[in-house]
């Protein structure tokens, strides 16, 4: 589809939108235009499998299973098909594109169809769970990467249409011609593709071991989801979310420096934009790019708006910051109308999906306190870089009003913790996000991030996107030491378990934790857990000693 129809078919959109009342009014169309021009063009490889393996059942190995190396892929292709039955093909590293296979006739004559049962997958136990009989109350059955096809014809190659994110393939024959008819799967081929490019950073020469290797997964993890978005996991969702996005852009700085997909993807947002202004919590790309119509997250929303200075930092783009600035403006407006005359957030309003992590029971209030004083903070350092702190001035009020609320009716001086909601819930995340916007002095949050690990019946993170944000406020707290240890435990156990990308939800306690009841549905390759990369380079004296 070329540039012009693809604008069109997205003005559609834009125009069902847009009316008199539109704050965007009038630029919806050059923003998507400018996404397009930014889009940057896909790189391919061929990569092809390294072993065939076999299924190791084992209670030692992350989520029970492993493999082990059972052959060569040379010695298959010789092989009659149907004295194999089935095979397993290791392509030694995570890949995301396009799957092709070769049959080859070796005796007398086809007289029936072939019919083959594909299973891709990222992680060994992917492959030895079943998918069947699939929960209603699950996602969609189909994000599972299970193909069954039938060939009426064989010595050709065949091709998935389907891109898929995998390591694994398990090829098992269904159904197959006469007794007299032989064929062999003679050749597998894999087209991988990625926008990302070269890594453009390197690590200091006596980096430790385990470090680097973090860095080299988390770069691996990068580059999978760097497809014409900032995609979330290209197994699953394969779409491009904000939260995931600010997160990316962070470490595409410290590696890909592909500065032109960060581009993209502040104004495919901007662009397609609630009526109102606010933004959608995602954007698919296909046909033409669209929202996810009724997805609002409000802290991602915020987040937004600190990805558009890092990127006015990183690049000097000021007339993309320029542009964009009055989408951050909306942004906190939203943000503002649930801060109530006490200066709190008030979640019972519940104007979106609050979402901070995945953790189950989790209350969000004290958390989006910080992230509203957070997203003001760096609102108005755009404003001032900018020169147009007039239009905001009332922020720096806003953000001494929100913070002497949390501190008044969030922080318990006595425990040195914050209390979030009814309840008065500790979490690491409520500590974490009042340490962040700094509500809680250094050596305040230092305290409270301490007491709140030791504390039974704290809240603790299950996923490496919430797991960002407690390293982040260790940094901004003076934890340094507790900072490199918890990412050598935390990422540096999924490398120990065997992960060659970072998975989307962790918890070192459970292997077989889910945030959607079934642990293949998890992705094993997962945006928001490649940032151990910006981490390592941002502060080199700290990870790389």
């Amino acid at each position: 589809m070329g540039l012009k129809l693809k604008l069109s078919a997205a003005a559609m959109f834009v125009a069902a939108v847009t009316f008199a009342q539109d704050p965007y009014e009038g630029l919806r169309e050059s923003w998507l235009k400018k996404a397009e021009e930014a889009k940057p063009a896909l790189n391919y490889t061929e990569a092809a499998p390294v072993a065939t393996v076999r299924t190791v059942q084992d209670a030692g190995s992350f989520q029970g299973w492993r493999f082990e190396e059972e052959g060569t892929p040379e010695a298959l292709y010789g092989k009659n098909f149907k004295d194999v039955g089935s095979v397993t093909l290791d392509f030694g590293k995570h890949l995301v594109g396009y799957f092709q296979f070769h049959t080859k006739t070796l005796s007398n004559c086809m007289d029936a169809p072939v019919r083959f049962k594909l299973t891709f997958a990222e992680m060994p136990a992917e492959l030895n769970t079943p998918f069947d009989p699939w929960s209603k109350d699950r996602l969609g059955r189909a994000w599972m990467q299970d193909e069954t096809i039938t060939l009426t014809r064989l010595d050709e190659w065949v091709r998935i249409p389907r891109r898929i994110a995998f390591r694994y393939v398990k090829i098992e024959m269904l159904g197959w011609p006469g007794a007299g008819y032989s064929f062999a799967i003679d050749g597998v081929r894999f087209t991988a593709q990625s926008t990302a490019g070269e890594v453009k950073t390197s690590l200091e020469q006596d980096c430790p071991d385990l470090i680097r290797r973090i860095n080299d997964v988390g770069v691996e993890t990068l580059r999978e989801c760097m497809q014409t978005v900032y995609e979330d996991g290209p197994k699953r969702d394969q779409r491009l979310w904000i939260g995931d996005m600010y997160l990316e852009a962070l470490a595409n700085k410290h590696s890909f420096k592909n500065f032109a997909l960060t581009k993209r993807c502040l104004y495919l947002f901007a662009a397609l934009a609630r009526e109102d202004g606010v933004l959608f919590a995602d954007i698919i790309e296909d046909p033409v790019p669209h929202p996810q119509y009724g997805t609002y997250i409000t802290p991602y929303a915020l987040l937004w708006n600190v990805a558009l200075l890092d990127y006015l930092d990183d690049t000097g783009d000021r007339e993309t910051a320029e542009d964009l600035f009055p989408v951050a403006k909306v942004q906190i407006a939203e943000g503002l109308s649930f801060v109530g005359e006490d200066g709190l957030f008030d979640v019972a309003k519940k104007p979106s999906w609050l979402f901070i992590d995945h953790r189950a029971g989790l209350d969000v209030s004290a958390s989006m306190q910080g992230v509203m004083v957070f997203a003001l903070q760096k609102t108005y350092e755009l404003a001032r870089k900018l020169g147009r702190e007039n239009e905001v001035h009332e922020y720096p009020a806003l953000i001494k009003k929100m913070t002497r609320a949390a501190r008044k009716y969030l922080y318990d001086k006595k425990s040195g913790l914050v209390l979030s909601g009814p309840g008065k819930q500790v979490s690491i995340m409520s500590q974490s996000w009042l340490s962040i916007a700094s509500v809680l002095s250094p050596a305040e949050g230092a305290k409270a991030i301490r007491t709140a690990l030791d504390h039974e019946g704290c809240v603790m993170p299950g996923t490496p996107y919430a797991m960002h944000y407690l390293l982040y406020a260790m940094l901004r707290c003076g934890m340094e030491t507790e900072a490199r240890r918890t990412m050598e435990d935390y990422w540096g156990g999924m490398v120990k378990k065997g992960a060659d990308t970072f998975w989307e939800a962790y918890d070192p306690e459970d292997d077989m934790y889910s945030p959607y009841g079934f642990t293949p549905l998890n992705s094993a390759c997962h945006a928001w857990s490649c940032t151990p990369v910006w981490f390592i380079h941002e502060y080199p004296g700290i990870f790389q000693k």
